[in-house]
């Protein structure tokens, strides 16, 4: 969710006014993923790196997402949306580690819309967490493969990513997700955060719609297997 800072400067302000017209954004990405029937959304809301950071603005950032939470979980109830976290938790101040298990409690038993909050989170870290688990799990080298390495993430039930979108003219992975977006369609969007809304989340989609997906395969094989071009894009319809 990027371009929250330079949105603020190209108005006079402080990089936190971005941050917080930046949630009206979290909210119309929720309205649009749920009326297109977008099973999970990942929003990638605070990575390790971001700790390197002026401490007044995380310091905002973080009371920023407690108000949050604590404003908009009856709201995220009435619409079936379960809240879930990835990252190392731990680190984030108590009061959010707080507002965050609370929501994610009120939410547990949701159906619709899996919002999942990538917060203290980079794909590195995850990796490393998978490894270093692996090993105190005494699991024999003979005995790893890709499987092994998916079950010691931090979210093995959750499927892999279909469409990453990167706002703001960024063109980088930034460390989200780098082992599950393999075969992750990617969509660049020159609009900046604070300004994304329901008709950009949806054109997204439906340019994505239009794609075919090949996970490796030549025209021909995906011919012989339709399946792999076409059950995913369903999911999100």
């Amino acid at each position: 969710m990027d371009g929250n800072g330079r949105w603020a400067r190209e108005r006079g302000e402080a990089r936190v006014f971005g941050h917080a017209n930046g949630v009206e954004s979290v909210r119309s990405a929720v309205k649009a993923a749920g009326e297109l029937g977008v099973e999970y959304l990942t929003l990638y809301a605070f990575s390790t790196e971001n700790w390197a950071r002026p401490k007044e603005e995380i310091s905002a950032l973080m009371e920023l997402l407690v108000e949050s939470l604590a404003g908009e979980v009856d709201e995220l109830i009435r619409k079936g949306v379960k809240l879930r976290s990835t990252g190392d938790i731990s680190a984030l101040p108590e009061a959010c580690i707080a507002a965050l298990r609370d929501v994610e409690d009120r939410t547990r038993d949701c159906t619709g819309l899996t919002l999942i909050l990538a917060l203290s989170y980079s794909g590195r870290w995850e990796l490393t967490e998978a490894v270093r688990r692996i090993v105190q799990s005494g699991v024999a080298p003979e005995d790893i493969d890709e499987d092994t390495v998916r079950n010691y993430l931090t979210m093995p039930d959750v499927p892999d990513p279909e469409l990453l979108i990167r706002t703001s003219g960024e063109q980088r992975l930034s460390n989200f997700l780098l082992w599950q977006i393999a075969y992750t369609e990617l969509h660049f969007t020159q609009v900046m955060w604070p300004d994304f809304r329901e008709d950009h989340f949806k054109a997204a989609i439906l340019e994505f719609r239009g794609r075919e997906r090949r996970f490796g395969r030549t025209g021909d094989q995906l011919e012989a297997h339709p399946a792999a071009s076409g059950e995913h894009i369903q999911k999100s319809e």
